[in-house]
């Protein structure tokens, strides 16, 4: 497959064309699909820059473990957990479009045996939450949609459940990408998170209201965690670590 220039269809974030391309990244119009090495995505965001060229996740030990991925957004942190190795990974993401195209990836990828997706919010109860008609694929990365009843609504899974209904075992990873609802899950069902072997999550105590001490609390009952907020987007963006940053935790 060669490059060509996208159609003005293709969904492109702002600003993310020209770094793409500095990565090393090609459209192809033969597959409808940006793609490199052994990685190809129908539109082109931040977050895969951030997760395959940036190395966001670098970290984190999948291979041959089950991923819960809280906040799948496209699937590509699904994708890479699966091309890294992980024997099933767990993608959740609650808006139906962003849903949609989640699908397609795993699809374009080839990964159907390997990637669950699942249209839903996480929660520490069952129940919906609310996904706002207004937000776009590209803006619903940094939303996050609080429980409640709607016309527009999806339902959400606890860790309980998807622990149970995908029989995830007790060395799984957990990842979190949520725009907030890690603290929900955090301080709310604990008794479920403390069951998953490591844990790597985007924490937003702007959203939450809720300083991160106190998830980092919680969490020392059975980890030992560190919070690290120096990788490339938070460099560029020049990010409030009370405010938002990233808690890598592994079991004691």
């Amino acid at each position: 497959m060669g490059f060509s220039y996208p159609s003005s269809r293709v969904l492109i974030s702002e600003g993310v064309f020209e770094e793409a391309l500095k990565q090393e990244w090609k459209y192809d119009i033969r597959c409808d699909c940006w793609f490199k090495d052994n990685v190809s995505f129908r539109h082109m965001y931040w977050d895969a820059l951030e997760i395959f060229d940036f190395d966001i996740y670098n970290s984190l030990d999948v291979k041959d473990k089950v991923v819960v991925d809280i906040g799948a957004y496209v699937g590509d942190p699904a994708i890479y957990f699966a091309l890294k190795g992980a024997r099933k990974v767990i993608a959740v993401e609650p808006h139906p479009k962003t849903f949609e195209e989640t699908i397609d990836n795993i699809k374009l990828n080839k990964l159907e045996g390997i990637i669950i997706p699942i249209n839903a919010g996480l929660a520490s109860k069952l129940g919906g939450i609310c996904i706002y008609r207004n937000v776009d694929v590209i803006h619903t990365v940094s939303t996050y949609y609080k429980p409640g009843e709607c016309n527009n609504e999806v339902p959400t899974m606890t860790l309980e459940e998807l622990i149970r209904k995908y029989d995830i075992d007790r060395g799984a990873v957990l990842k979190m990408d949520c725009e907030g609802c890690e603290y929900d899950a955090i301080l709310n069902d604990y008794e479920h998170v403390r069951l998953f072997n490591e844990v790597y999550l985007e924490y937003h105590a702007y959203v939450a209201k809720i300083p991160v001490e106190l998830l980092l609390k919680k969490l020392s009952r059975d980890f030992i965690c560190k919070v690290v907020s120096d990788y490339e987007f938070y460099k560029r963006h020049s990010l409030n670590k009370e405010l938002i940053g990233i808690i890598k935790c592994i079991k004691k």
